[in-house]
């Protein structure tokens, strides 16, 4: 009866016991492509430019495509967290050239940063949870642009607001460490100052797929 009494009293704690929040840090690699853009603006230099533009991410030239996220995941597995992606975007040099300039990148990073909601399955195929998320945040990207016979434009720049989307599963190799796959869509409206005068603005959008580790607490 004794025993009786404490597994019953055991069985009534664990399912009344809330299930535990945790923190979740994920870094990735992966390649990112931005699709073709209007530019738009004017310049000194140059007077007035609008155009098409087909960027290319090269995800694998130094600095290298990499994002990093933390998501403070709460009991009903829905996420809260913070998401930086170091972007990229070169113009090609004969589409440059066309439009009258020396350089025109986005390449120490069209960074984007954003502010997460996420929600996830856990255990949903075995060690398999499938997740997907949505933020919002701001583009910070490193301008480095040049009109022909201008000023040098390089430096960082809050250039205009950004949204992220991303869908992906993660393999729980044991309670603190995970490998993840996931596909990312982000979009960004910038505005960029020009040195010299003049302004350069572009909406960026991409496609990348990403493979990380995450480390859970």
């Amino acid at each position: 009866m004794f025993k009786k009494l404490i597994v019953a009293l055991a069985a009534t704690t664990a399912m009344a016991a809330p299930a535990v929040a945790e923190i979740e840090i994920d870094m990735y690699l992966g390649g990112e492509q931005p699709n073709s853009s209007n530019i738009s603006g004017s310049h000194p230099a140059i007077g007035d430019f609008d155009a098409t533009i087909d960027w290319d991410g090269k995800s694998d030239v130094m600095p290298p495509y990499y994002g990093t996220r933390a998501v403070y995941w709460r009991p009903d597995n829905i996420g809260f967290g913070l998401e930086f992606s170091h972007n990229k975007a070169y113009a090609p040099d004969a589409q440059m050239a066309a439009n009258g300039f020396d350089r025109l990148e986005f390449t120490d990073g069209h960074n984007l940063i954003t502010l997460n909601v996420m929600k996830r399955w856990p255990g949903q195929w075995d060690r398999w949870t499938p997740f997907i998320g949505a933020g919002v945040g701001v583009a910070v990207p490193h301008v480095d642009i040049q009109p022909t016979g201008g000023p040098h434009t390089l430096g960082y720049q809050v250039t205009g607001p950004a949204l992220r989307l991303l869908a992906g599963a993660r393999y729980q190799i044991n309670d603190h460490w995970s490998i993840f796959g996931e596909y990312q869509f982000t979009w960004s409206d910038n505005k960029v100052d020009l040195d010299g005068g003049g302004t350069l603005s572009t909406t960026l959008n991409s496609n990348a797929f990403n493979i990380g580790i995450g480390y859970a607490f």
